[in-house]
């Protein structure tokens, strides 16, 4: 810990230790929003599986060739494979001894936990260099959560140890600590995405999981390729903790804790869950609850004393219990066929489906409803996949909408959809909206993602060629 101290210093940084919380990352200086707080190389990682292969090195999908010995792995050319070559020599030879049938139920979580002991091995023998940042006493110092874990679990991350063990063909090998290493994986390792927020693989970063969570974070992490890098959202001024969010936000307070003592095994006391009962009741009923029958009414609606209905609190009416479980079912029942035409590739059945739960939303859910926002988004790629262009920008400033009500105003999501707005409607001849839609997204994003990225140079590229359009559009409009 003294080493990781003393190389933190000169970052503005330090970590204490607190009893409620564990460790804390805390600044020593002022952070302004966008500036890069910290930025960390994984440890270990792996590509996600799914139906596109990835190169291992970077994590993209083009000219992919399988390592020809152990044929787990994938890279886009030799740069790559040299990179990877140090580890990947000791992990070759454990997975080339494995049948084909064991070779493909390699999970992810499997590869990356033989990688990180293999990683130790090899910083152990000195082939890989250790660092106060990137050294095997970091993931001890992980907390692993083994005695909040149910027993269920429990076996299974024995059962998964016992698999590495098999890998790895250790005569040594520590099954124990092992499962304990699954187990800090669990709580501790970040999904890697690409600069959309398209998930990509996994990695785990032993420094960055010092910072805390927060429902209204001061940071925010991102990643450039495999480096992960936390941003400032705001002014942290000097001697304040670094936070960024574990779980979504956009929910209501119960359903965030929920999911953080499901995965994290803590409740959450940041301010935004701090807001009273009576502001967390409010908060569920919008998010989660139903609409007023009046369609000029936004207000929410509470459960009546008698449980009878659902009294809207602006204006009074009522909404009896019958009428409300039965549309329920009925989106409910909506939601079960259009999940079934996506998953089958039936985009155009997908949106017709999804459309139909849409308008029973409408008849439910209050206009800022969760549920409504999400059956939105998935219209919203649906229509993007049958290049229905039109539709997806209407149903892309939609989600803006939403997202402007569930987000705070610098959050990277926010930034995307703009850029997606932006995106369909210069594609679609609207220059001026275009030209309003990316200058929104580059205000947001030159903080969450920098400004001296490739997505964000494109991003800025685009938002000129717009601006360009629309002068020459305007000159020729004088000329005539």
């Amino acid at each position: 810990m003294e080493d990781l101290q003393r190389t933190l210093a000169p970052t503005g940084l330090s970590v204490s230790t607190t009893p409620e919380k564990g460790r804390c990352l805390n600044t020593t200086r002022n952070f302004s929003p966008g500036e890069v707080i910290i930025t960390e190389e994984p440890y270990v990682c792996v590509p996600n599986n799914s139906s596109e292969s990835k190169c291992d090195g970077c994590f993209k999908s083009v000219n992919l060739k399988k390592c020809s010995a152990c044929q787990v792995p994938w890279y886009c050319g030799s740069t790559c494979q040299k990179s990877e070559w140090k580890l990947h020599r000791l992990e070759c030879q454990a997975l080339a001894g494995l049948n084909k049938e064991r070779r493909k139920s390699l999970t992810p979580s499997l590869r990356l936990m033989v990688r990180l002991y293999l990683k130790r091995k090899l910083q152990n023998e000195q082939v890989f260099q250790t660092t106060a940042t990137d050294n095997y006493n970091l993931v001890e110092a992980l907390v692993d959560h083994m005695s909040d874990i149910g027993e269920k679990q429990l076996v299974l991350y024995a059962q998964m140890a016992n698999l590495v063990n098999l890998v790895l063909e250790w005569p040594n090998s520590n099954i124990k600590e092992i499962a304990q290493n699954f187990s800090k994986l669990a709580c501790n390792a970040h999904t890697i995405c690409d600069s959309e927020l398209r998930p990509l693989g996994t990695g785990l970063y032993p420094v960055i999981s010092i910072i805390n969570h927060s429902c209204s974070p001061n940071a925010v992490l991102v990643f450039e390729g495999r480096r992960a890098v936390v941003r400032a959202v705001e002014l942290i001024p000097q001697g304040t903790e670094v936070f960024i969010s574990y779980v979504e936000t956009a929910e209501s307070t119960a359903a965030r804790q929920k999911a953080l003592k499901e995965q994290y095994f803590f409740t959450c006391s940041c301010p935004y869950c701090r807001k009273g009962i009576y502001m967390e009741v409010q908060e569920s009923a919008i998010l989660e609850g139903y609409r007023c029958k009046t369609d000029k009414c936004n207000g929410f609606l509470l459960r009546d004393s008698d449980d009878r209905g659902f009294v809207c609190q602006t204006c009074g009416l009522v909404r009896s219990k019958e009428e409300i479980l039965k549309i329920s079912a009925d989106v409910k029942q909506r939601e079960d066929q259009a999940s079934q035409f996506l998953s089958s590739g039936n985009c155009l059945e997908a949106s017709v489906a999804y459309r139909n739960v849409e308008q029973l939303q409408l008849r439910l859910c209050h206009p800022f409803s969760i549920n409504l926002m999400r059956t939105r988004e998935s219209l919203l790629k649906i229509l993007m996949e049958l290049e229905d262009w039109r539709g997806a920008l209407a149903y892309c400033r939609y989600v803006i909408s939403a997202y402007q009500r569930v987000y705070p105003e610098i959050h990277p999501l926010v930034g995307l959809q703009y850029y997606t707005c932006g995106k369909l409607a210069w594609f679609l001849g609207d220059t001026e909206d275009a030209i309003k839609s990316l200058t929104k997204a580059v205000y947001v994003l030159q903080t969450t993602h920098g400004t001296n990225t490739p997505f964000m140079r494109d991003l800025l590229v685009r938002l000129d060629e717009a601006r360009a359009e629309a002068g020459s559009q305007a000159s020729t409009w004088k000329k005539l």
